[in-house]
């Protein structure tokens, strides 16, 4: 089949590259036109591991196109996935969807004859119903079909969850649109993954409803951890007990940091607007966003306790800065308020990130970035594993830092604190 792939962003290229790879032609279209020359050249703006190499065997078997001509690329495709950004509007919590009606607006100009018109992109309920009445000639005419087809793609993860995906979301009423469908998806719903029809709504609203429900989870054993530290239990302990019920299941139970990322916090935050917007209170999910708000608050004072409040100085080390490993993605990372803070507080900060120097701490006089793991623990005073990194599982702390009286706060209790105080190693970590 031949597909449009509207946004080069993250849900955009990765699905246009994977759907490339089982067979179809894809244009990818963007209006930056660095972006697009970069992609051309064989070169991906994000950190995501194997999509490279996939990338480049696709454009080199001429069924992956990368242009800034969106007239073209539509009037060539049977299929068109918005992905362009829906990012949080400024002092609201409401979704921008500007760019995807103004997407909407564009194809009512281009489109001549059938085409499916699916939001890829992370949308509130209703909006597919007035991407229709935008396109309300074209519908009238029935040269198109409008879908909703949420992605569920996780960052660092993100091409084997389009291969083998938990399921595939098809909200539509249309009966054409759904047999096409089903056959563009047939090559990875035979893997054992389900494909599930709903309404254009439901499935607009699925998405948001996961993603709150996961932000839950975490929001959940982070508090719960709270509670062990005060009653001396390993939340490790509690986290697998409870994952080994079928009905909870143990993912998304990992104490440690606030969630961030490009999904959980907007996604939950514009799941509140939507509530409010048809009058209905989540109040749930409404606590979930104030605890994980405070959870950012609450292991940044941990690092004054553990510093005794003595910041004059302090060399601090943070190893990861992203908000997840196998990304480089800096959305709403936890390391942006810890290093802020530290950095008016007059320490030297250190990090070393193996997906490179960031440009949220460029502008930071006392933070300065390392290529080097070795290099950027030599004599500090305080390491922060921050991220899990790989590389960060089986450390020397001893050995990189070469001095006595450094400590360790590990937010993702990573190391066991029976064998750090074996050590004789200063160990903090979380619900421990």
């Amino acid at each position: 089949m031949k597909l449009c792939m509207i946004g080069t962003g993250y849900v955009g290229l990765v699905s246009g590259v994977c759907f490339s790879d089982i067979g179809n032609i894809v244009y990818c279209v963007d209006k930056d036109k660095k972006k697009i020359e970069s992609l051309n050249n064989g070169k991906i703006p994000i950190y995501e591991p194997g999509l490279e190499e996939i990338l480049k065997r696709n454009y080199k078997k001429k069924r992956l196109f990368f242009t800034t001509d969106l007239k073209e690329a539509i009037i060539r495709s049977d299929i068109i996935f918005i992905c362009v950004g829906t990012p949080t509007k400024k002092n609201s919590n409401s979704a921008n969807l500007k760019y995807v009606y103004s997407v909407a607006k564009q194809l009512n100009k281009i489109i001549k004859k059938y085409k499916i018109i699916i939001t890829k992109s992370t949308v509130p309920v209703t909006t597919g119903d007035k991407i229709e009445k935008i396109l309300k000639k074209l519908k009238d005419k029935k040269l198109v079909d409008i879908v909703s087809n949420p992605e569920f793609l996780r960052e660092g993860e993100a091409i084997r969850d389009f291969v083998y995906p938990d399921r595939v979301i098809i909200g539509t009423d249309s009966k054409k649109a759904d047999k096409i469908l089903k056959s563009l998806y047939l090559p990875i719903i035979k893997k054992m993954s389900r494909y599930f029809r709903t309404s254009r709504r439901g499935a607009e609203m699925i998405k948001y409803a996961s993603n709150a429900f996961l932000a839950t989870k975490i929001s959940f054993i982070n508090e719960l951890a709270n509670l062990c530290e005060k009653t001396k239990v390993d939340i490790k302990d509690i986290s697998y007990g409870m994952g080994l019920d079928q009905r909870i299941g143990e993912r998304f139970l990992r104490a440690g940091p606030a969630y961030g990322g490009s999904c959980f916090p907007k996604d939950t935050r514009a799941l509140i607007d939507t509530g409010n917007k048809f009058k209905t209170n989540l109040s749930i999910i409404k606590t979930v966003v104030n605890s994980n708000n405070n959870r950012k608050i609450l292991l940044t004072k941990r690092i004054d306790k553990i510093l005794n409040n003595n910041f004059k100085n302090k060399i601090i080390t943070f190893l990861g800065v992203t908000f997840k490993p196998n990304t480089d993605d800096m959305r709403e990372a936890s390391s942006i308020p810890m290093i802020n803070y530290l950095n008016k507080k007059k320490c030297k900060i250190r990090y070393y990130d193996p997906s490179g120097e960031k440009d949220e701490f460029k502008n930071l006089k006392n933070v300065k970035f390392f290529n080097n793991l070795s290099s950027s623990c030599y004599k500090s005073d305080l390491i922060i594993l921050h991220t899990e990194w790989n590389e960060f599982r089986l450390l020397n702390f001893k050995n990189l830092v070469k001095k006595d009286n450094f400590s360790i706060f590990d937010l993702r209790n990573i190391y066991s604190p029976s064998k750090m105080k074996k050590n004789n190693l200063r160990y903090f970590s979380v619900g421990r």
